[in-house]
């Protein structure tokens, strides 16, 4: 990939030279007749071409439209294919709506209606495949590989183990292992080996050669500077904080991602393998289905709010009239990677504290009489579709866990933290299985089932499942 001024040169370059042809392009008679008579909606447009001056001005505040809205483009960083698809075609929009104010306000070298569309929708085809292609990696540009961690140990087995050229590695300033729980007592670095410990007296600068590059928190900054595409992590312990915000990270920049086979139970991993590592498989579903199912979530969610709002309105007035406390109740749950948002839901309980150990509704008096139809029919559920709507939630996916709870469910169940790969939903197959926290494995192998098996048909035939299941307890809880 490009990078510096060399990287923004040829970004910008390249828009200007595909606006020039794009407005060309739909400014040709032949294409403004072709635009206007064969297509659809759009044929009740005047076909009006521009020359001489009227063309030069109007090709100039195209130009300046689109290279101003894509700036946030024009800087080399890493991204994933599809994010960077959608960025752009975002923003070629943006500058679609810039262009089309211009007319709106009469100006005098506005872009006739017809040429505006055809250039904007040649625009959002080709940008996007331009950004893809200026940051591809050369076939012969060797893999660049990074070392990330805290485990000085397992780093050195790794580097010893693989053939890949490592650029370096990025570890905390100061490293003091522990030995039975107890930190080493001269507070220096301590390197564990079969359960005995042996001081390294001299600062470590290198670790079999190789350089150590900075700490753990120049993770993003590295990956950037040195345009690296390949990650390895040795960390101690999986935790939510290190090892799942480095995977994030990565995730962000389209990185790939190996760990120690010893933390396979804990990532949902490849076949690939380099000697003892195993790949991450950070990216599960494949870039269409992520477009369909997040156009699917955008659809249900507006269509989802628009239709309940009389009930939203009367169970708020419901939950007022039988107890007193807010209308709305928020949970932190975690997200892909660890991260955690606020779930909002009707409140059901007493406000009063909560216990993270999983229980039944029949085991719990604290449930209001509201509050327990709310839960028979789900309908407590109905706040979660503005989560869903933000992005932070999909309709279909494994179901969002306390971020408490889970310390507790992950006793139970291990590799708990392979759910977190996804994004969290409102339904999913463990959901209309009736699996339920209080049986965390049966719940964790429905939830892998899914992330298995996902595509848009079985997200679509989940919903259906999960609607016929809220209707079947509405109706028979009012029956009742």
């Amino acid at each position: 990939m490009l990078t510096g001024w060399q990287y923004r040169l040829a970004s910008v370059a390249g828009v200007v030279a595909l606006t020039t042809i794009a407005l060309a392009v739909a400014n040709h008679p032949t294409m403004q007749l072709l635009f206007t008579t064969h297509i659809p909606v759009f044929n009740r447009l005047e076909v009006i071409v521009l020359s001489g001056g009227a063309f030069s001005w109007a090709l100039l505040l195209t130009v300046l439209a689109v290279i101003g809205c894509l700036l946030p483009l024009y800087k080399p960083r890493p991204r994933r294919v599809l994010d960077t698809i959608f960025l752009t075609q975002k923003r070629v929009l943006v500058a679609g709506f810039a262009l089309a104010s211009l007319g709106y306000f009469n100006w005098s070298y506005r872009l006739p209606r017809a040429t505006l569309v055809m250039t904007i929708g040649l625009l959002t085809a080709v940008l996007p495949l331009w950004f893809v292609w200026i940051r591809r990696r050369p076939t012969r540009d060797p893999d660049r590989l990074l070392l990330v961690g805290d485990d000085l140990e397992q780093m050195n087995g790794i580097s010893a183990s693989i053939s890949m050229p490592i650029l370096g590695y990025l570890c905390p300033s100061v490293l003091s292992l522990h030995r039975d729980g107890e930190p080493a007592a001269d507070g220096g670095l301590v390197l564990q080996q079969s359960g005995e410990t042996a001081s390294a007296d001299a600062p470590f600068t290198h670790l079999g050669g190789l350089e150590r590059i900075g700490g753990l928190s120049r993770l993003e900054t590295v990956l950037l500077e040195y345009d690296i595409d390949t990650v390895v992590l040795a960390f101690r312990h999986a935790d939510r904080a290190e090892f799942f915000g480095a995977l994030d990270a990565c995730h962000d920049h389209g990185v790939d991602v190996r760990v120690h086979r010893k933390y396979a139970d804990r990532v949902l991993a490849t076949d690939g393998t380099i000697g003892q590592l195993v790949e991450v498989e950070i990216e599960p579903w494949d870039p269409m289905d992520h477009l369909f199912k997040r156009v699917f979530d955008v659809v249900f969610a507006l269509v989802g709010l628009f239709l309940a709002i009389p009930l939203i309105a009367a169970i708020s007035l419901a939950i007022k009239l039988d107890s007193p406390g807010p209308v709305l109740y928020s949970q932190d749950r975690t997200a892909g990677f660890g991260e955690t948002f606020p779930v909002y839901k009707f409140r059901t309980m007493v406000p009063e504290g909560e216990s993270a150990v999983p229980s039944s509704d029949t085991e719990n008096d604290r449930i209001t009489h509201v509050g327990r139809f709310l839960r028979k029919t789900h309908l407590d559920e109905l706040p979660q579709l503005w989560s869903i709507l933000r992005g932070d939630m999909s309709v279909v996916g494994p179901r969002a866990a306390w971020t408490e709870e889970e310390v507790l469910l992950e006793e139970d169940a291990p590799a708990w933290r392979k759910r977190w790969f996804v994004k969290p939903g409102l339904t999913g197959l463990a959901q209309v299985n009736g699996a339920k926290s209080t049986d965390p494995q049966t719940k964790l192998r429905y939830d892998l089932e899914y992330i298995r098996r996902q595509s848009f048909w079985l997200d679509l035939k989940l919903v259906i499942r999960q609607c016929w299941g809220v209707v079947r307890d509405l109706w028979l809880t009012v029956w009742r």
